[in-house]
């Protein structure tokens, strides 16, 4: 059996939620979406992330998705928030989970329904793409606000832990 392609199929069709406009990123969105990582970063880890290494991260995953793709909202054509999914394949499923990484909604917009927006067009595009397993995502385990905002839209906690080596 041909395993299922992970990607989502391309098509021109944008999502509106209320006010917000969703769509995949396209390589015009480097600069903002590049911003909105370094914002994260830091507003999460303390960490600064270099400007060059954002875009060029940024930029390669627009222009080849094999990885993965963004989302974006727009409102009035202005990138307020965003979300990316990357794939992990799964042997035990014989298909491929989706992961959300890169969260990020401009301050002046949170709380207005755009991470909800986002979640749900990726719910869609996870829902008709054949051979999506899940859609995972992981969160700080201090950050509850997060949690609960992700318990509201459906999702649950799973008994994984996250585990590294940084060497």
């Amino acid at each position: 059996m041909k395993p299922a392609n992970p990607r989502p199929p391309r098509r021109k069709a944008e999502t509106a939620d209320h006010r917000f406009l969703i769509r995949q990123a396209q390589l015009g969105d480097v600069a903002a979406v590049a911003r909105f990582n370094r914002a994260m970063a830091f507003e999460t880890e303390g960490k600064r992330l270099s400007k060059a290494s954002t875009e060029n991260g940024t930029r390669s995953l627009i222009a080849s998705p094999t990885y993965g793709f963004y989302l974006v909202a727009l409102e009035a054509g202005r990138v307020v928030g965003q979300l990316c999914i990357t794939y992990e394949w799964s042997d035990w499923h014989n298909g491929v989970y989706w992961w959300i990484q890169s969260v990020y909604v401009d301050p002046r917009y949170r709380r207005q329904g755009v991470f909800r927006a986002l979640f749900q067009e990726v719910r869609r595009q996870k829902q008709a793409t054949p051979g999506t397993a899940s859609l995972r995502l992981y969160a700080d385990a201090t950050n509850r606000k997060a949690q609960g905002v992700y318990r509201k839209l459906g999702m649950q906690k799973t008994a994984y832990e996250v585990f590294e080596l940084k060497d």
